[in-house]
């Protein structure tokens, strides 16, 4: 049955049974009610099925249908390493506390029947409840360790959160080893007495084989590893030279002087930008490869491309949305090669303002291929053998800088909020070990890009919401009021204060505070807490604005090559273009959207969630090497179980408040620091300290450290005497 069919049926069903006229009856019964001919009665078996899977209707035990009681409450279970759970409710702030003996048998990403108890979880801060009912496994199959014993083997998942090793018969275990790691199925989940069952469908390879670990979080996070024949050849088949015919009908701006600003090692330049000086104003053209052309809707490519939703950049490899040969070719706006383009050619007054704009199919020829670290050169180093090698392109640059500079403090005097945490840079050898670990600075380069895909992405946002055409934008609600109150209590520790509306704090109050807080002791403190206080970023259908940004219209239109929200979008805008978006098209858009943005949402997190695991996984690894030895750092987090330190590298690990053997501390949550019951010691956010790598567990995938004058108390090497040579040096 059609979605928007099965959705709609499935309302009026379940409204019908809501009501006071509803009396309990079989599906026979309600057929006949409702006039349902005989060949059409699995559409109605199939309404009921979803709406007992969603936990809102029940059979009784006399088969008939009933409006499940409103005591039971349906959500996701969120599993816990230590054996606790959560239940996450769609809507809700607040999830529900399931102690490990209330779990009955539930795992990680069940969809489950709670129901309430009258007592709060511990500490008294979120409510608490029991699973009574699984209504839909959220785990069908899982990446592990397999172990043997002589007449079974078992599993111990990857995922910390599934709790249970997973029993194998021998039968199917497809000949695995001590230490393969392998997918498993799970063909029994078990009881209170019996350990989930499942038989192994492949085997990765060794856990000490190079790349299986990758591998293992690539299969636990179900990404897909290669695309379908089918897909490969419809890209081989489109991506052909740009000829006349393509070019016809388009503007031609190949004669315009422009470049792309990428990493060194980048492969798809999605992006190009052009600018020159008329006046007073700023002509800045922000062209993008025209991937809609060769994607078209419903294609083999495009069901795969929406599937995808994403690349996915890991430590060693990228995933891409779409294949190599469109977006490392065709679609990648190479120097010296005529490619197609979709346009936003805007025409910027001195104080950053948009005062016309043109969204147009375009021809493009790129210049030259920028590195982020050559135009870093160029601007702030002023190094004169990178500005003798690219002498014309240089006034175009210096243009560049000075219109950034612009766009960036228009937003920030509206409110926009930058956090400037630095991102990791890992560095492997050829068998996948890493051999560096640096923070990844922004700069003037980076800036730029950032500067004229934010105004980009704005400008089409603003444009399309106008003309009241369907369209997916991005959006950033406005944070929970109480999250804000708890961070306006707790700056206030420190003298700092954030005015907060009747219900809602405008971003300029969080920019404000951030600018007073910078190059301040607090500084990392406040901005972490700040940004835990804020909502994530989504897809939508609703133009509800991007409350980080303080940005009223805000889409995502610059990277179609690797997010499947901007390869919508820029369909939309084409039929826009060509005058083709009448009602027909509107309503099609108006039906399929939605799910797009959920989708599209979905997979990004699921991107993100796996890039970390990544990033943690070799973090790790690294930090295995370097047992023993002493580094200074940040404390960026504290828990009632300890405290996390961030070292210079972006490395996090923790001192936990078991080993710290001078005194026995207590966590006081107004100021979210460990304080000594007898010296008075305290840790707080943002304070500097040293400490010793105690541990790095690959399994679970964390680090341990500890203070230095408890290092020797644990058999590590360094002592108070090498912490002061660290610091010397």
């Amino acid at each position: 049955m059609d979605k928007e069919l099965l959705k709609s049926r499935k309302k009026m069903i379940y409204e019908f049974m809501c009501s006071d006229l509803y009396v309990p009856m079989k599906m026979k019964e309600m057929a006949v009610l409702f006039d349902v001919p005989r060949e059409e009665r699995p559409a109605l078996e199939e309404v009921l099925h979803e709406l007992l899977a969603e936990g809102k209707i029940e059979v009784s035990k006399r088969g008939k249908y009933i409006k499940m009681e409103d005591k039971y409450i349906t959500g996701t279970f969120i599993g816990n390493v230590r054996g606790f759970g959560f239940v996450d409710v769609e809507g809700e702030e607040e999830d529900i506390f399931i102690s490990e003996s209330q779990i009955n048998g539930a795992m990680h990403g069940d969809l489950v029947q709670v129901a309430l108890q009258d007592g709060k979880a511990s500490g008294g801060r979120r409510r608490e409840g029991s699973i009574v009912k699984v209504l839909q496994r959220g785990t069908t199959r899982a990446v592990g360790t397999f172990q043997k014993s002589k007449n079974f083997g078992f599993v111990i998942p990857d995922n910390l959160k599934l709790g249970q090793d997973i029993f194998i018969p021998l039968e199917y275990s497809q000949g695995a080893v001590d230490g393969h790691k392998v997918v498993v199925e799970i063909t029994d989940y078990g009881n209170e007495r019996k350990k989930p069952e499942g038989k192994v469908i492949e085997i990765i390879g060794h856990i000490n084989d190079p790349g299986t670990d990758i591998m293992s979080i690539v299969k636990g996070y179900d990404l897909p590893t290669q695309f379908p024949p089918k897909v490969l050849k419809q890209a081989e088949n489109v991506g052909k030279p740009v000829s006349g015919a393509d070019m016809a009908g388009r503007k031609d701006v190949r004669g315009w002087q422009m470049v792309t600003i990428d990493g060194e090692d980048a492969k798809d330049l999605d992006d190009a930008v052009s600018l020159t000086k008329e006046g007073d104003n700023y002509r800045l053209g922000v062209h993008i490869a025209d991937v809609a052309n060769y994607v078209q809707e419903h294609s083999a490519l495009d069901v795969e491309a929406l599937e995808r939703g994403t690349s996915v950049y890991l430590v060693d490899r990228v995933i891409p949305m779409l294949p190599h040969v469109l977006s490392n070719g065709i679609c990648s706006l190479n120097a010296g090669e005529a490619r197609l383009a979709l346009s936003c050619i805007m025409l910027i007054s001195k104080d950053g303002t948009v005062i016309e704009h043109e969204i147009a199919e375009t021809v493009v020829c790129v210049d030259c291929r920028m590195s982020y670290t050559s135009v870093r050169k160029i601007l702030k180093d002023k190094d004169e053998k990178e500005r003798e090698k690219y002498q014309e392109l240089v006034p175009m640059f210096e243009l560049m800088e000075e219109l950034a500079a612009i766009l960036r403090e228009k937003r920030r005097k509206r409110g926009s909020i930058d956090f400037d945490f630095p991102e990791t840079k890992i560095v492997l050898d050829g068998y996948g070990r890493p051999l560096e670990i640096k923070p990844y600075e922004r700069n003037v380069a980076t800036r730029i890009i950032e500067d004229f895909m934010l105004i980009a992405n704005e400008t089409v946002a603003q444009d399309f919401f106008w003309q009241e055409i369907p369209f997916v934008y991005r959006t950033h609600d406005t944070p929970d009021p109480e999250k804000i109150r708890k961070l306006a209590t707790f700056i206030n520790n420190f003298g700092y204060s954030i005015k907060i509306g009747q219900e809602e704090i405008h971003p300029k109050e969080l920019q404000k505070l951030l600018e007073k807080v910078e190059d301040t002791p607090q500084e990392p403190l406040i901005s972490r807490l700040t940004l835990r206080s804020m909502k994530q970023a989504k897809y939508t259908v609703q133009c509800t604005g991007h409350f980080g940004l303080a940005a009223r219209y805000y889409c995502h239109f610059t990277s179609p090559i690797r997010r499947y929200p901007d390869l919508q979008i820029h369909r939309i805008i084409k039929e826009t273009l060509r005058g083709r978006m009448n009602g027909k098209r509107m309503e099609h858009y108006e039906k399929i959207l939605p799910e797009a943005a959920a989708q599209s949402s979905a997979r990004e997190r699921r991107a993100e969630e796996a890039e970390r695991e990544t990033d943690k996984l070799k973090k790790v690894e690294y930090m295995a090497e370097h047992i023993g030895e002493a580094f200074e750092g940040v404390i960026s987090s504290v828990t009632s179980w300890g405290m996390y330190v961030e070292l210079p590298n972006t490395v996090e690990g923790m001192v936990h408040v078991n080993n710290l053997t001078d005194d026995y501390y207590h966590f006081n949550e107004e100021t979210y620091e460990l304080v000594g019951e007898t010296t008075g010691k305290s840790y707080k956010l943002g304070q500097k300290i040293q400490i010793v790598v105690a541990d790095a567990d690959k399994f679970m995938k964390t680090i341990d450290f500890v203070l230095p004058e408890d290092a020797e108390e644990f058999g590590l090497g360094a002592t108070a005497e090498d912490i002061g040579r660290y610091r010397a040096e």
